[in-house]
């Protein structure tokens, strides 16, 4: 199920999410597919938090770290 978009509603518990993400899947999703989205539901929420939290990096300075390893 690669490439399908995920709604994330932060207001949810995660049990609650991931019924909900389940849910939504069609019936003969494998668990490699329910994985997948779980997976990748965790890291846009992670990067999110990243952002909310100030930890993210604008794309200027993470052009400049990139280029320092290249030195």
């Amino acid at each position: 199920m690669p490439g399908r978009t995920i709604a994330i509603e932060s207001t949810m518990s995660a049990k609650t999410d991931v019924l909900e993400l389940v849910q939504r899947m069609p019936d003969n999703a494998s668990l490699e597919d329910i994985q997948y989205q779980l997976y990748v539901r965790e890291k846009i929420q992670k990067s999110l938090d990243a952002v909310a939290g100030g930890k993210a990096k604008s794309n200027k300075e993470a052009a400049a770290i990139i280029a320092s390893w290249r030195k």
